[in-house]
């Protein structure tokens, strides 16, 4: 690391002159990069990460007279002289740069558009500070770079995969963080003003043909990466401008990372295995932040690459294997005349004629949704979607009432219900309830987890489910249960071995519909697996 690490807007105070001084004189030298950070309260954690080149210290501290922990962001070298005087830069680089609008917009042209920001930022920089190393000017160019085309000080937040949301509420507070180990933090970070919090909303809005307006005080979007972003304007919501983005998880979820962090056991995630590889269609359901969509993309990765997969998103969150047969399809909003909308069942309806194997439906909202997805299984196509509820019960009266309201009868053709659970108390995520779903289109719950001992256990016989796979398979009673177990060895072992990438569970998978004994050897020999 080329300098210490300094607080990223308020670590360190400065005099008004001294301020006024090195923006004037443009001084800034290796020595003008040394403050120190003063960090208050009792360090619960601390680590690293990068923010493209830039490295970002971390420290998770707790004072007695807070109720939440703070988030404390440090960034070399950006302490609030220098970050005055790199302002004064700005307009010089987006002058300097010679782009069109459509350029600046065209989101596949986006590290083209990058990659001249950054030369440039590196000669203004040069011809301004020549005494600075290549190091401290490539990460002074980052930081430029981030406050001109991207989120400014919001950048570095989005590069920490610690955390799942970032929260702005008004300019008046700090910015919050959901840190996945502390829950909510409050960081040191501030919007300055509420028009820098406009500005943000508005420029997340260009980027994907959406406005945001005192007309239209409320914005849907995403980022260019995949993250969910919602806005809302003053006054509707009465503190100030808000903006929250879901973020995009850069290393997807697989079902042997579930069972390393304990969320599901090897035994349930055996039987889910075995389901997905017979073809049989499952839904998963749970709350808010539960992780029904991780657990979707866990399942996908047990899909045989042989098969086509058709994905259908709101908003790309799904991450399959790069070797997989898969097409991601995602909606569309009307423009601002009421034209041009792409629904979730107009996607859903063209997914058909595509000859899908598979399809994946992000979540379910609507009754024709429905009614497309369940004739989908019926006429023999793979189905996994999400929808939202606490258990399988609910699920079940979720599917059979409005506004969703199809009669039970049609439920004959989903086979199982997977139930996540966020038990917010202690900041867990777990696989509360796995079900079958009867022939009368009820549920039959084969395994509940007991909250107080933390662990599912067996709670019913597998009846109906059985007879689908002994019709469809071949499989008898006693078959089953020993392929469930040589599934759970295997994904133990993938925990064991830490293989909880999504290539390589999908690696592993697929080598295993390949060549069985293969994989079960390495599982019963504890080795790790070795690609190719």
């Amino acid at each position: 690391m080329p300098f210490p690490i300094l607080p990223l807007i308020y670590g360190v105070q400065m005099s008004e002159s001294e301020k006024q001084r090195k923006t004037k004189e443009g001084d800034l030298s290796e020595d003008s990069l040394t403050e120190k950070p003063q960090i208050k309260g009792e360090v619960l954690d601390s680590y690293f990460f990068n923010s493209e080149s830039i490295p970002v210290n971390v420290k998770i501290t707790r004072e007695r007279s807070d109720f939440v922990p703070s988030y404390n962001l440090f960034i070399p070298g950006l302490g609030e002289g220098t970050r005055l005087v790199l302002n004064t830069l700005k307009a010089e680089l987006v002058t300097e740069v010679k782009l069109s609008v459509s350029e600046m917009l065209d989101t596949k042209k986006a590290e083209e558009v990058k990659a001249k920001f950054i030369a440039k930022a590196l000669t203004i920089l040069s011809k301004n500070f020549p005494n600075l190393s290549e190091s401290t000017k490539m990460v002074l160019a980052s930081y430029l770079i981030q406050n001109t085309l991207g989120l400014g000080d919001l950048e570095a937040l989005m590069h920490d995969n610690q955390l799942e949301e970032v929260a702005i509420n008004n300019s008046h507070d700090s910015v919050w963080a959901y840190h996945k180990k502390y829950g909510w933090c409050k960081t040191n970070i501030y919007i300055r003003s509420e028009n820098s919090i406009y500005d943000y909303s508005s420029m997340i809005g260009r980027k994907i043909g959406k406005q945001i307006n005192t007309l239209n005080p409320l914005m849907d979007a995403h980022l260019p990466s995949g993250e969910r972003v919602n806005a809302t304007l003053f006054p509707v919501s009465n503190m100030g401008n808000t903006i929250t983005i879901r973020k995009f998880s850069q290393n997807p979820w697989t079902i042997s990372r579930f069972v390393e962090s304990g969320c599901i056991p090897a035994e349930v995630a055996g039987l889910v295995w075995l389901c997905v590889q017979n073809e049989m269609s499952l839904i998963v359901a749970g709350g808010t932040g539960s992780g029904k969509t991780s657990f979707l993309n866990a399942i996908a990765t047990l899909i045989p690459a042989s098969q086509r997969i058709i994905s259908i998103e709101d908003t790309r969150e799904l991450t399959l294997p790069s070797f997989m047969h898969w097409v991601p399809m995602v909606t569309k909003e009307p423009n601002a005349e009421g034209k041009g909308e792409i629904t979730m069942l107009d996607l859903l309806v063209n997914s058909l004629r595509q000859r899908p194997d598979r399809i994946l439906i992000g979540e379910v909202r609507k009754q024709r949704e429905a009614q497309v997805m369940f004739e989908a299984m019926h006429t023999g196509h793979s189905v996994y979607a999400t929808i939202h509820a606490d258990n399988s019960q609910e699920t079940i009266s979720r599917l059979t009432n409005p506004p969703i309201d199809i009669p039970k009868q049609m439920l004959d053709s989903l086979s199982g219900i997977i139930v996540q659970f966020r038990q917010r108390r202690l900041n867990l995520r777990r696989t509360f309830e796995f079900s079958e779903i009867t022939q009368s289109g009820d549920a039959n719950t084969l395994w509940r987890l007991d909250v107080k001992a933390d662990r599912m256990i067996s709670s019913g016989r597998m009846s109906r489910l059985a007879e689908k796979l002994s019709l469809y398979s071949g499989l008898t009673q006693k078959e089953i249960d020993a392929d469930v177990k040589q599934k759970a060895e295997i994904i133990g072992w993938m925990a064991k071995q830490k293989h909880t990438d999504v290539n390589v569970v999908g690696g592993i998978v697929s080598r295993y519909y390949q060549t069985p004994g293969e994989i079960t050897e390495l599982a019963a020999k504890g080795k790790p697996w070795r690609e190719g």
